[in-house]
């Protein structure tokens, strides 16, 4: 007897994982390899970047999810490259065999040939992103509640957000409701009300890939807020400490503790490997110009779907790079393979556009579907339901209804832990003077000299408390 047929996926986001599950009844055997071992809703990660969700909320162990399909089977390990020649994926510690190769592979941060800004600007695709910047943004408004510099603190109450897509306006107003709500009765020498949060675009408007009218509307939901909104500049550096952006032909420095990346993705780097094996093109993102059927030129046994694919068959420009997209390229992939094992010709894909939804913040969205546009408290509504809507597991639909309800009504995000950050140490130390660490190359004063404790008068009728003296025992 022949062996079933091998389908291999790569990736267990949107695409992989919905292609998986339709796969669940077909005479094949399907093996998912990602490097993670769990699914991620990314559409919340935001959420857990702000203390809002805990990142098992919107997070499921693939094997519990695909537990009950028998001819599957995961595999916790990264693919770093594939011989089509060979019909083998090559694994770290190994090879899988495949007939037939479903790449979802997803994106990555693009930093426009800047690389070395990931390190000082660090943007949001993973867990670990999401738990790095809600560290850096905790750990700001401690500094600075130990901070008595008031140019120091000052940029340490600094938020910038680079680019205001989604990602950028969601994670804006979140930081606004932090400092405006859920932070203003927690310190003694600070108002967290008086963080500055600076959103940058450089198109010009907020929310460029929606209508115009929803873009205006979103942008007063942000200042409304107290978001800093500038359109129309475009960063030019980044510094530890402070960001350099043009508009126009004025130039700014802002110095800024805490900086955010939102501006742009590129295709995961499988892609390009991929792209010189198969002889197929990159478009300027690094994603692989497929077919109308989602396949490789040359190659219908390689499908390539989600963040990686460049499908332009349908309107002349990319579908955009989001869930429904890659979850409606799995189902199309997963009815493409069956198909093809019964010899039919699958008809091309074809995106059926559900709509565009982004939240501002508290009962306040946008939402575009079809010619209906809405915002404010109707779009907040859509926009909560469609996302409990989609999330996989009904567990994590019931612990983000009773997060969310919890956070609505107490205005408190309860997530708020500072765990382990790779590129913000614990203030142990202090510099003695803003002259001190001036003249140390430490203008901020992040790496200063041993101190005890800072000890703080009453504050009184609402004024910010303020450091009464600073008792320095050094060694």
């Amino acid at each position: 007897m022949s062996s079933p047929h091998q389908v291999v996926i790569l990736g267990g986001g949107f695409g992989g994982l919905y292609a998986a599950l339709l796969l669940r009844r077909a005479p094949v055997e399907v093996t998912l390899i990602d490097r993670r071992n769990y699914h991620l809703f990314q559409p919340l990660l935001y959420q857990v970047a702000t203390g809002g969700l805990s990142p098992a909320d919107i997070a499921s162990p693939l094997r519990w999810i695909l537990r009950k399909q028998r001819n599957m089977r995961v595999l916790l390990a990264e693919a770093i490259d594939i011989e089509p020649h060979r019909r083998c994926v090559i694994l770290h510690d190994g090879e899988i065999p495949y007939d037939t190769l479903l790449v979802a592979t997803g994106a990555r941060h693009h930093y426009f040939g800047h690389e070395g800004w990931e390190v000082l600007a660090p943007g949001l695709k993973t867990i670990e992103d999401a738990t790095e910047i809600r560290g850096r943004v905790l750990l700001a408004f401690e500094l600075a509640e130990r901070e008595p510099a008031p140019e120091r603190r000052r940029a340490l109450l600094t938020f910038v957000i680079v680019g205001a897509g989604p990602t950028g306006v969601e994670l804006a107003g979140a930081l606004a409701e932090i400092s405006r709500d859920t932070l203003r009765q927690e310190f003694r020498a600070i108002h967290s009300a008086d963080a500055r949060i600076l959103l940058l675009e450089g198109e010009g408007r907020v929310l460029p890939g929606y209508p115009s009218d929803l873009s205006t509307k979103a942008e007063r939901s942000l200042r409304r807020l107290g978001v800093e909104v500038r359109t129309s500049s475009v960063v030019t550096a980044i510094d530890d400490g402070a960001v350099t952006f043009r508009r126009g032909e004025a130039t700014e420095r802002i110095a800024a503790r805490t900086v955010l990346w939102a501006a742009g993705v590129r295709a995961s780097s499988l892609g390009a490997k991929l792209a010189a094996r198969c002889g197929a093109p990159l478009d300027r993102a690094g994603r692989i110009v497929v077919e109308a059927d989602l396949s490789l030129p040359g190659h219908p046994e390689i499908l390539v779907i989600g963040d990686l694919a460049c499908f332009t068959h349908q309107t002349g420009s990319p579908l955009p790079g989001v869930a429904p997209v890659a979850m409606q390229q799995g189902r199309y992939a997963a009815r493409r393979i069956v198909g093809r094992l019964r010899g039919e010709t699958a008809a091309p894909f074809r995106y059926r556009d559900q709509g565009s939804l982004a939240t501002i913040g508290r009962a306040a969205a946008v939402a575009e579907i079809g010619r209906f546009h809405s915002s404010g408290y109707l779009a907040w509504l859509l926009w909560c339901f469609v996302h409990l809507f989609y999330l996989i597991e009904f567990e994590n639909r019931l612990l983000v209804m009773i997060q969310w309800a919890w956070n609505y009504f107490s205005y408190n995000r309860s997530a708020r832990l500072i765990t382990w950050n790779r590129y913000a140490p614990i203030p142990l130390v202090r510099a003695e003077t803003p002259e001190e660490g001036k003249e140390s190359g430490d203008p901020l004063g992040k790496h200063p000299a041993p101190s005890s404790r800072v000890d703080f008068e009453p504050r009184a009728s609402g004024t910010p408390e303020t450091p009464s003296r600073a008792k320095r025992d050094r060694r």
